[in-house]
């Protein structure tokens, strides 16, 4: 986690810092840059404490304001039903003036791919007819994964986005994966869309209606307790396939579909 911190801060524009350069204004910058890739509370909590225990350890505590809420951190809410789940339209799309940026939005939007995930994507590689592979290398935690391609929508994505990268992926050749994330935080800045993340709740809840035949709870379903136990069944076997296919561990999609 250090390593990403000490990564990100070099993204921003930070440079030639040692472990003991931490200020205030890095912090600051951290968490600004954290709630517009629009990660989770937890996510986020977890980084503070990380970079608490840096400051600790090199006797800048100080330098950490004590309480989260300092930086705007509200407590985590767990099992919330409130839907964060966001579209992107093709009048928002055309104010995305790089073109791979643009892609990558789709591609987050068509099958639910994190940020990483949609630059790294190689098509050529990953287009199998029915479904998509995704390299371990593109992903978090570095489990490859099949996603299905299940409409028409997904399939004009996929060639559109082969017409683009090639035999590359959705990072042009002049760029390596730092200097694309800045450009895809520009990009995406000026065009007004923020929280992205949202793609992926606004993939999860309708594969989960596609699988269930009824919406989950974060987009106005029924909840748990609701559910005869033939529809608990279904829930449970929906939440299990939408985890994989989203590169989650057993059933961790709660926060993309309510409970």
């Amino acid at each position: 986690m250090l390593t990403l911190i000490a990564n990100q801060l070099h993204a921003i524009g930070y440079r030639g810092m040692s472990a003991r350069s931490l200020k205030p204004k890095h912090v600051e910058a951290l968490v600004k840059k954290w709630f517009v890739e629009g990660l989770s509370i937890g996510t986020i909590k977890n980084r503070m404490a990380a970079i608490r225990w840096w400051a600790q350890k090199v006797n800048k505590q100080n330098v950490v304001a004590r309480s989260n809420e300092h930086y705007g951190i509200p407590d985590q809410r767990f099992f919330t039903n409130e839907s964060k789940a966001k579209v992107v339209t093709d009048e928002q799309l055309e104010k995305v003036r790089d073109e791979h940026v643009r892609m990558s939005l789709e591609l987050q939007q068509a099958f639910g791919l994190r940020r990483e995930e949609a630059m790294k994507f190689q098509p050529s590689f990953a287009d199998r007819g029915d479904y998509l592979v995704l390299k371990g290398s593109w992903t978090k935690g570095g489990c490859e994964r099949a996603i299905p391609l299940r409409t028409e929508t997904q399939r004009e994505v996929l060639i559109r986005a082969r017409r683009l990268a090639g035999l590359g992926s959705l990072i042009p050749s002049n760029r390596n994966y730092r200097q694309q994330v800045l450009v895809y935080e520009g990009n995406t800045l000026c065009a007004g869309l923020s929280q992205m993340h949202g793609l992926r709740h606004a993939y999860a809840q309708h594969r989960y209606e596609e699988l269930t035949g009824w919406p989950c709870p974060a987009a106005g379903g029924p909840g748990a307790k609701d559910l005869t136990p033939e529809q608990r069944e279904r829930d449970r076997d929906a939440r299990l396939t939408i985890s994989h296919e989203l590169g989650h561990e057993r059933e961790q999609v709660t926060a993309y579909l309510g409970r």
